[in-house]
This record gives C-alpha cells, sequence and structure tokens, in this order.
C-alpha cells in the first residue's frame, strides 16, 4: 500500500517532531524541513503529496515556499501561523494554499484538517483520470468518425469522378473562413466534417447526369437538386456532435430566400451552412466542370462581390475575400 508523504516546514524544531509524530501515527510518511532550502532539497528527492509550511521563516516566507512549490510541483500546501491577526483565510487560499491553520492547534485537529485536504486531493486525482481517459475515448470516437466520413466522401467521388477533390477544397476553404470569423474550434470541426460529405447527397443522382458534358435538361437538374436532400436522408438518424445533416441540407440555401429546398432566408440559414454555400459555390466557378472549363479566380471573385448580402452572406463573402486577397487560398483552388 502506497501512503501519502508529507513535508513539514518550521524553523521550530518542538513544532516539527510534534507533528511528525502525529502525522506518522496517522500513518503518513513524513519529512521535515527546518527552512526553503531544505524543504526544496526534500521535494527534489521525495515525491511529496502535502507541504505544511509556517509563514515566518529566517530564509522565505511559508506564503513564498507555498507559491515557489506550486510553481514547480503538484504538491498541495497547507500554510499554519500563530499571527492570525497579520493574515486571513481568504488572502491565504488566494495565494494557492489548500488550507490554512491557526497556531496552536491540536494535533488531531491538524491531522483532520490534513486527510480533509488529502481526500480532496484524490478526487481531484480521480477526476483528472477520468477526464484523461474520456479525452481517449473521445478521440478513438473521432478517428473512428472521420473514417466514416472520409469512406462516404470517398464514396461520392468514385460516384462523381470529374469533382474528385471538390469536397476536400470546399472544407479547406469553408474552415479557414470559418477561423477568421472566429468560431470555436470545434465549431470549425464540425463544419469540416459537414463539408467533406456535403455532396454525399449525389450518390443517389444517375452517373450519366453526374457526368453530362452538355447543358443540364430541367428535370435533370431538379435531380440534382435533390442531392442535398437525399445526404440529409442518409445521416439524419445518425447522431453526430454537430448538426451535419442540416448543414448538408441548407447549403444551396440563399440568403434572399430563392435557393433550394426549403427556401429559407438569411440568419434562418445555420450559419455553417452560409460558410459552406459561400465555399462551394467560389470553388465550383474557379474549378473544371464535366459542361465547362474552369471560369477562373476572378470570376469567381466577381460572382460573390456581385451577390453579397443578397444571396451570400455578407460577413462570409468579405471574410473569403479577405483570405483570398492575402494569397491563403490561391494552392487550393483549381485554375
Amino acid at each position: 500500500m502506497v501512503h501519502n508523504t508529507i513535508l513539514i516546514v518550521d524553523d521550530d524544531r518542538v513544532i516539527r517532531e510534534m507533528l511528525r509524530s502525529g502525522i506518522q501515527l496517522a500513518g503518513y510518511q513524513c519529512f521535515v524541513a527546518e527552512g526553503a532550502s531544505t524543504a526544496l532539497d526534500q521535494m527534489a528527492r521525495h515525491n511529496i503529496d502535502v507541504v505544511v509550511a509556517d509563514i515566518r521563516m529566517p530564509e522565505m516566507s511559508g506564503i513564498e515556499l507555498g507559491r515557489l512549490i506550486k510553481s514547480r510541483y503538484a504538491a498541495d500546501v497547507i500554510i499554519m501561523t500563530g499571527y492570525v491577526d497579520d493574515f486571513n483565510y481568504e488572502d491565504i487560499v488566494e495565494q494557492g494554499a489548500s488550507d490554512f491553520i491557526q497556531k496552536p492547534f491540536r494535533i488531531a485537529e491538524f491531522v483532520a484538517r490534513l486527510k480533509r485536504v488529502l481526500s480532496e486531493r484524490a478526487s481531484r486525482q480521480e477526476l483528472k483520470k477520468a477526464l484523461g481517459d474520456l479525452k481517449i475515448n473521445l478521440d478513438k470516437f473521432r478517428r473512428a468518425m472521420e473514417g466514416i466520413v472520409q469512406a462516404m466522401s470517398v464514396a461520392v467521388e468514385i460516384r462523381d469522378p470529374y469533382t474528385a477533390g471538390h469536397q476536400q477544397r470546399v472544407a479547406d476553404l469553408a474552415c479557414a473562413v470559418a477561423a477568421e470569423m472566429g468560431m470555436t474550434e470545434d465549431d470549425v470541426y464540425g463544419l469540416r466534417m459537414a463539408s467533406v460529405i456535403h455532396d454525399l447527397g449525389k450518390i443517389a443522382v444517375p452517373a450519366g447526369i453526374l457526368a453530362k458534358p452538355g447543358r443540364l435538361s430541367d428535370l435533370e437538374y431538379e435531380l440534382i437538386k435533390n442531392h442535398v436532400k437525399a445526404g440529409y436522408d442518409i445521416l439524419r438518424q445518425i447522431e453526430f456532435p454537430w448538426p451535419l445533416a442540416d448543414i448538408i441540407l441548407q447549403h444551396h440555401e440563399r440568403i434572399d430566400g430563392s435557393g433550394y429546398p426549403q427556401g429559407l432566408q438569411g440568419s434562418d440559414i445555420l450559419l455553417p451552412a452560409r460558410i459552406l454555400a459561400v465555399a462551394d459555390v467560389f470553388e465550383t466557378i474557379a474549378s473544371h466542370r464535366p459542361y465547362r472549363p474552369s471560369l477562373g479566380l476572378q470570376h469567381a471573385i466577381d460572382e460573390l462581390q456581385k451577390n453579397s448580402g443578397k444571396l451570400y452572406d455578407s460577413e462570409v463573402v468579405a471574410s473569403l475575400l479577405k483570405l483570398v486577397e492575402e494569397g491563403r487560398f490561391s494552392e487550393l483552388v483549381q485554375s
């Protein structure tokens, strides 16, 4: 059985020995030090759980020593003093101490306070371990989720090879814009998950239509438009941490309500969907398609500037164009 280890720091030998005796009788291992130098040497040599330090000592005050120890080690610190008129509990705790004990004290009271600090310490360590285990499980979940999403993305590109890489480039654009707009890291991550499979529903569209080199008929265009609903239907029963299905469903909606499939307007459209919409349009115009060659970067810029605030969220457009002006997207767009 591993016992907790306590370090007593006090320039009064009688108090040091009294506390050491009581601590050892309580079942704990105990070391003593008469001042800061000896205490720091003991900290370097032993795995100390709790340091109990007097405030007024020749080399360094107990509060200063406690701050120094807390900056270097994971030990808890208990401060003790007989000069209670010069100090108060709140100030001592604000300095990082776990408790403040007034001299003189009964050894039974001291041990009870020590046990409380050790119990709280054990609880923190258990919580830290639980959080560590949770992070490991979340990392495993994220890797598994990324694998599933990536498999979906590959399935779309197999179905529609002419747009291979389109979803990934759109994801890069969308996430760069989202970060520029100050979205949280977690929300940006969710947007990436949605972006890399935003055309998932195209697996429900006949391959001949996807690869058709000429202009689409009205019926063919309606079939193409249905891909957002098809993607939504595939994902809506899966409980992702982010609204991936809704983002995909809304990425062809437009600010003025002229988009599809629901004709949503303005802020009724999720912000991630508004970002994805702008990134999708920008990349699509600047890239080659079966029915036309690339229209070029400038054409994509002109489209966003012309319809900013009408079809596309003006803040999103401004953020994307800012990044374009800085040359941060040139390697992501096919010319």
